[in-house]
């Protein structure tokens, strides 16, 4: 069964870490008029602002979006507005009200303007320790421990009932942390990946608020971007599932990225101060399974760990090239 063609493209959190990269991408392959962005508080980025529509939308606000979707003529969505997990469990009220409330908005907006296709992305925080830790299973218990994980797992069940019920082709995948060269991390566990390249180019220095040996898994923003791109474009036949996917990049220690950094910063020192985040780090898997998605609809992803420090340091810091 072929896939419905998407002509009209909104992207909400579109100044997020994801959406500001992803949105470029989208533009680049639908045109920049068939793609508009979508924020609320943070400035869009020039290049974001000026490559195409931009509209400030309260998530929460139903009738705020549905005006830009009737405004635009929009047939698809790319929700990605969210509070993440390190954020969540400091405004667990937050978390709840903009991950759920503004999904719900999303949703009943897609079915009774009956749109082609929703992207929402769930994640690894779905899992708990319940869960096995290493190689963890497309199918197992989901009893997360954060604020976020709680509304990742009840978002996964919302756009399941939108299937079952309404026939609505919701797409999602459960990310692990996602590392960006283009854009500040926003609020998760993961953020410490990020930062230290960041400060590891500018200061030579990092203190970081998970253990050593914390293994977790990881992807480079443009698997990223593929994994959301390549799910929302394969057929509907090769779909079968309404939860999301596992979806897996690399997985890493801080310590072994300590490591890589070294290898083109050799100065770069790196101490361990672990704090509320170490726990909930404690909690999430250290590797994905992700044959599922591989098996159904093609996945793949790109880059290991000496790909991606090599393409972070010379994307960030000119002199090392």
């Amino acid at each position: 069964m072929p896939v419905e063609r998407m002509k009209r493209i909104l992207v909400t959190g579109a100044t997020g870490q994801i959406g500001s990269e992803l949105t470029i991408e989208l533009r680049n392959k639908y045109g920049n008029d068939d793609v508009i962005a979508a924020g609320h508080r943070r400035k869009p980025s020039e290049k974001l602002f000026n490559s195409g529509p931009f509209e400030y939308v309260d998530v929460t606000d139903r009738e705020g979006i549905t005006k830009v979707i009737k405004k635009y003529g929009i047939d698809t969505i790319y929700h990605l507005a969210a509070v993440l997990s390190a954020a969540g469990e400091e405004k667990p009220q937050l978390a709840w009200n903009v991950n759920i409330d503004s999904l719900y908005n999303i949703l009943e907006i897609a079915r009774k303007h009956e749109l082609v296709r929703v992207f929402w992305p769930s994640s690894i925080a779905v899992f708990g320790p319940e869960a096995p830790r290493v190689n963890t299973p497309q199918d197992t218990v989901l009893i997360p421990r954060t604020m976020y994980g709680v509304t990742k797992v009840a978002g996964e069940l919302l756009c399941n009932y939108y299937f079952i019920r309404f026939g609505l082709d919701v797409r999602s995948v459960r990310y692990p942390g996602i590392i960006s060269s283009e854009t500040p991390p926003g609020g998760g566990i993961t953020d410490y990946a990020v930062e230290m390249f960041y400060e590891a180019i500018k200061k030579k220095r990092y203190t970081c608020f998970v253990r050593e040996d914390t293994v977790l898994p990881m992807m480079y923003m443009p698997d990223c971007i593929k994994a959301a791109m390549d799910l929302m474009e394969a057929d509907l036949s090769k779909v079968k599932r309404y939860v999301s996917y596992n979806v897996a990049g690399m997985s890493f220690s801080a310590g072994e990225l300590v490591a890589e950094i070294k290898k083109y910063i050799p100065g770069f020192e790196c101490g361990y101060k672990p704090d509320f985040r170490q726990k909930i780090a404690d909690s999430w898997p250290m590797s994905i399974d992700d044959s599922v998605a591989s098996e159904e609809w093609g996945w793949r992803s790109t880059h290991d760990l000496a790909a991606m420090t090599k393409d972070m340091i010379e994307k960030n810091d000119k002199t090392i090239c």
